[in-house]
């Protein structure tokens, strides 16, 4: 299809035209994660571990001090929560993107790439689609460690939400541009060790980060160049009503960078899918 005449397709395209777009782009995607139950219970299960056993087996020696968001001593298993919490949108975001490789490798890429509508639409609502079951999982996770007996503030559950769909909305478009470097479906699970791994454990996740300096300031230094550590700060002050202002301005700068960064790269026109060969095909 000429450009012209894609952009004859576009001028009739209606405000009404876009939600129904949208809606279908997240039914897709909400149909593929009821038909693979299996995410969702390894989603939980990944932090479960977490939780249920690293937590409890450091629970006495690392107790964490007063700080902020915090006004008392608090119980590692609360501390944890947050990043628990990241790490869930994180890995989920990485497995959406999971499927951006597998299509492209079926030709379902094709589909979008013939779409009437801009390609920034098609890739904001399938971004939008995997940060809002990032979001359901994440409250599943909530509830679970409420079970558990982790202790969070009621107001916290509603507070929390813009946090955890800001920052599953950057973790998913960090995702996606992992996913336009890969050639291949079966080299996306070394990346995601590669990747989620080093950031999660470089971060707040799991230890304060006046801790961390003490022991290693080039760890330090790492924690604060790491997007993942802003992501959990926003989502530890969030859960308590407060705002960190710094991690909130990193990570809707993160989200813009990366956003933007999957769209070029995701255009096949001039982003880093024209450069592979059989591309234009």
């Amino acid at each position: 299809m000429s450009a012209t005449a894609l952009d004859h397709r576009r001028q009739g395209l209606t405000p009404g035209g876009y939600l129904i777009c949208m809606r279908g782009v997240m039914w897709r995607e909400a149909l593929r994660f009821v038909h693979q139950r299996g995410r969702f219970l390894a989603a939980l299960v990944r932090p479960l571990v977490w939780l249920v056993i690293f937590a409890a087996g450091w629970r006495q020696v690392l107790g964490v001090s007063i700080m902020p968001p915090y006004h008392t001593y608090i119980l590692y298993s609360t501390y944890v929560v947050p990043g628990l919490l990241a790490m869930i949108q994180f890995f989920y975001g990485m497995q959406s993107s999971l499927s951006m490789v597998y299509d492209r490798e079926m030709g379902n890429m094709r589909v979008l790439l013939v779409s009437p509508f801009p390609r920034w639409f098609l890739l904001v609502s399938r971004l939008t689609a995997s940060t809002v079951i990032s979001v359901i999982q994440c409250y599943a996770f909530l509830v679970l460690a409420w079970l558990w007996g982790v202790d969070l503030p009621a107001a916290g559950w509603i507070s929390v939400l813009p946090a955890l769909i800001l920052g599953g909305f950057m973790l998913g478009a960090m995702g996606m541009v992992l996913s336009s470097l890969i050639r291949q479906l079966e080299n996306f699970a070394g990346v995601m060790n590669f990747v989620i791994f080093p950031l999660f454990f470089a971060s707040s996740a799991l230890y304060p980060l006046w801790q961390v300096q003490q022991s290693s300031p080039i760890l330090y230094q790492a924690c604060l160049f790491n997007p993942f550590t802003y992501v959990v700060e926003f989502v530890r002050f969030s859960l308590y009503s407060s705002l960190n202002v710094t991690a909130l301005a990193v990570v809707i700068v993160c989200t813009v960078v990366f956003t933007a960064a999957a769209i070029l790269a995701y255009d096949p026109a001039r982003g880093l899918l024209a450069r592979r060969p059989g591309a234009a095909a």
